[in-house]
């Protein structure tokens, strides 16, 4: 008895150290850069919208900030949540997660709120919640799996047309909210998805000349034959960036005061008292669509680029998760997740100085927007979670 007894207190000894080894260990794998990165977006983005919207709610100048800095809390936890997940786990419920985006999609079309002519949104009474921005996630963890399950097949034409077809779904739910903005980003992270996951060239360059002779025939050649594809007011928001003095006080007033309100930053920016197009309401949008505008009028030159140089700080380290993933689900999820983040910053971006369309897609981690604080930053864990399973 006493041989048998006597080293179990020994393994009870062992045991807390081989659990703190255990937490130490998973600490240290943490992409911190890519965190300090994000947690500097966060911050730079709640001071800006601070100044930016400090005059748009009379008596609480406080209001969007406060709400967006709580929805940056609650997309932290879910930050902590995701990173926990072992990402196999969405490869093995990739059905049930498409289910649930259609459904949540679906949902909208029904018993929607209708705000400003689109019906984006579910009114739970204390928050808006917008299923279409969850759905840029789930899209990506779905067609991941989808794509990783044909294995070798992955190269074959049908394989690809089978991805088109499933992505086909909720980017026309969503194209018909309408929101345009959501579902071009829906087609960025289906076209990342099929790239990342080993598609053919030839096959790339087909669905990139479909989406060049859609796009030709929906805002050009169609209504030049009678057919209408787009409203007029969408169809001109979307082509005003190419000659914005064509109808400056029409279709082109956004794009003409964003690039005067960037311009007119200057080096340092004008404060939150000087910055007329923001303060008076020139400029539209400024807390969403046209953020970055108004940051620049407002920190200037210096500002913007330091928040430009965050974005790229998180590129590279979310770049540098794609080559360090385990296997191929991995890669495709997180190749899908960093595209479709640059690409929403790089329109959005774009749209306020004149060199792409305006579409309405807000700027990642900085617009006004609870459910893209939180799907972000969700994105953000799925990423952490890949980078601590590396291989």
């Amino acid at each position: 008895m006493a041989d048998y007894a006597a080293p179990a207190p020994t393994r009870a000894r062992r045991h807390p150290r081989a659990d703190t080894a255990r937490a130490v260990s998973f600490v240290r794998r943490l992409d911190w850069t890519m965190l300090v990165a994000v947690g500097g977006l966060v911050a730079f983005g709640l001071w800006a919208i601070d100044g930016i919207t400090r005059q748009d709610v009379a008596g609480d100048p406080d209001y969007y900030v406060v709400r967006q800095g709580i929805f940056a809390v609650i997309g932290g936890l879910g930050l902590i949540g995701v990173l926990l997940i072992e990402p196999s786990l969405y490869r093995r419920y990739r059905k049930a997660i498409y289910g649930a985006m259609v459904l949540l999609l679906l949902v909208v079309m029904v018993a929607g709120s209708e705000i400003r002519g689109s019906t984006r949104w579910i009114d739970l009474g204390f928050f808006q919640f917008q299923p279409s921005e969850f759905g840029k996630l789930l899209l990506a963890l779905f067609l991941a799996g989808m794509l990783a399950e044909r294995g070798k097949g992955v190269a074959e034409s049908r394989t690809t047309l089978v991805a088109i077809g499933a992505a086909s779904v909720p980017m026309l739910f969503v194209f018909f909210q309408p929101d345009i903005g959501t579902a071009l980003v829906y087609g960025a992270i289906l076209l990342a998805s099929l790239f990342f996951a080993g598609t053919r060239w030839r096959d790339l360059a087909v669905i990139a000349a479909v989406a060049v002779i859609v796009g030709t025939f929906v805002l050009w050649a169609g209504p030049a034959m009678g057919v209408q594809v787009l409203e007029d007011y969408q169809r001109d928001r979307l082509t005003a960036f190419t000659d914005p003095s064509k109808n400056p006080q029409g279709a082109a007033y956004n794009i003409n005061q964003s690039i005067t309100a960037v311009g007119s930053g200057g080096l340092d920016g004008r404060g939150v008292t000087g910055a007329t197009q923001t303060r008076l309401d020139y400029l539209p949008e400024h807390q969403t669509d046209f953020v970055f505008a108004a940051l620049s009028e407002q920190r200037g030159f210096v500002g913007a680029s330091i928040l430009l140089c965050l974005y790229l700080l998180l590129m590279w380290r979310a770049i540098r998760v794609i080559a360090m993933a385990r296997d191929a689900f991995a890669a495709t999820v997180a190749g899908a997740i960093v595209f479709g983040l640059l690409f929403q910053t790089f329109v959005n971006i774009g749209m306020t100085i004149g060199i792409a369309p305006i579409t309405g897609i807000p700027l990642p981690f900085v617009s006004v927007g609870g459910s893209a604080m939180v799907t972000n930053l969700m994105a953000v864990g799925v990423l952490q979670a890949i980078a601590l399973r590396r291989r």
